[in-house]
């Protein structure tokens, strides 16, 4: 007896496969995993924001894979390091730092877009804890982080050399000052617990009281470019990887 081979119909196909006629094609068994692969990088990078907020950057890894519901390796599929996962976490909070530095630029009264961007970089450390540090440090493996990071340097060297030129600022500031600054902000905030926030504001208004152009005493030599990179690169988290 000759058995005879049945083409499939379109309808018989579509039963197995979900087609995308732009062409590609996906089975019932790749929809749910690719359902639950979205969540578990949602429920990583929520468990993620909560335990760096609380308790700063140097929480193992495993712990954020445990409060998301996963496995390590799971976490690190999605994410494959630490500095991957930061700046997943706090890419809008880095934006939001380089914005404010190019809405400085546009304030008429250069002295004031200096005060202003310098209060917003502090305010946004002391609002999160996990930010209080990323602002400190540097991620060399987080290209977009670092690219943001570079965006705001660019345009807060810009401003220095405008409240400098109205007779503002005082003429030895140095771009680089600004890490320092941020550096001790953080400082204030990790040490100072629930008091951080008045400790935070009183300490700006000492630095931005002592950048005034009416503060003629001369400053000991400032770190170079390079001295603050590496400074910023090295400091590093337990468990960093």
């Amino acid at each position: 007896m000759v058995e005879v081979f049945r083409i499939p119909t379109l309808s018989h196909l579509e039963g197995v496969f979900h087609i995308d006629y732009r062409g590609s094609m996906t089975t019932e068994a790749e929809r749910p995993r690719r359902a639950d692969a979205i969540r578990n990088r949602e429920a990583i990078l929520t468990s993620a924001r909560e335990i760096f907020t609380a308790d700063g950057l140097q929480v193992p890894m495993s712990v954020v894979a445990r409060r998301a519901g996963v496995g390590i390796a799971t976490l690190s599929r999605n994410f494959a390091d630490r500095d991957e996962l930061v700046a997943a976490v706090f890419a809008a909070e880095m934006t939001a730092y380089a914005d404010a530095a190019e809405a400085a630029l546009t304030d008429p009264d250069p002295w004031h877009g200096f005060c202003t961007f310098v209060e917003t970089a502090c305010a946004l450390q002391s609002s999160d804890r996990g930010f209080t540090a990323v602002l400190a440090m540097t991620f060399p493996r987080a290209g977009g982080l670092e690219a943001e990071r570079a965006r705001a340097f660019r345009s807060f060297v810009t401003l220095v050399r405008a409240a400098k030129a109205a007779g503002r600022l005082r003429r030895d500031f140095s771009p680089e000052d600004l890490p320092i600054i941020l550096m001790a902000n953080a400082g204030v905030v990790t040490a100072a617990g629930i008091a951080a926030p008045a400790a935070a504001r009183r300490l700006l208004g000492y630095v931005l009281q002592a950048c005034s152009a009416e503060h003629t005493e001369p400053l000991p030599k400032p770190p170079t470019p390079r001295q603050m990179y590496e400074a910023m690169t090295s400091i590093q988290t337990p468990g960093h990887q």
